[in-house]
């Protein structure tokens, strides 16, 4: 799973974007878990996604960007009056707006506002936005059983990170 060459072809699917000041944003916001801000679950789904996609032949660019790009609305909810359950369906409609500054292309978008099928009211247009809603369901599962440390998940998430980084500078 956490093969370099998945890597590396990773980061060329981000080409930069989880550098961008916006997207860094979300390393202030909390999750789902203690210890694991809105960055740290977008890059996990994206790359659960990007995983997934690949391995069936679609469209893993598109999966990966939206995948990060998936839970950008910047809010802290807790100075919000927008209830828990609300949120649910609002917060796909915020980050779709806040990434559209990335120049989404149409399944991009339909990725970001539809992952959260099946509270969305209309169904996901591709294959690739059901891949990113199923990927965010295990990512927040496995950070809400508090599973992260045990599989791993974030001494890697940091070693894609670091990878990224030395990738943007060559």
């Amino acid at each position: 799973m956490w093969k370099e060459d998945n890597r590396a072809l990773f980061a060329q699917c981000l080409d930069g974007l989880e550098q961008h000041p916006l997207v860094r944003q979300m390393q202030n916001i909390s999750q789902h878990a203690k210890g694991v801000s809105c960055y740290d679950h977008c890059m996990f789904v994206a790359y659960l996604s990007f995983l997934m996609c690949r391995r069936m032949g679609l469209d893993y660019r598109a999966a990966a960007r939206a995948g990060l790009l998936h839970d950008l609305y910047l809010q802290h909810w807790e100075d919000t009056s927008v209830g828990r359950l609300r949120r649910l369906v609002v917060h796909p409609h915020l980050a779709l707006e806040n990434a559209q500054v990335f120049g989404l292309s149409e399944k991009e978008a339909d990725i970001i506002v539809k992952h959260m099928w099946p509270l969305t009211p209309a169904l996901p247009r591709y294959a690739e936005s059901y891949v990113v809603s199923t990927a965010d369901k295990i990512a927040a599962s496995v950070e809400m059983m508090h599973l992260v440390r045990p599989l791993g998940v974030g001494r890697n998430l940091a070693v894609l990170a670091a990878a990224e980084m030395m990738a943007v500078r060559v």
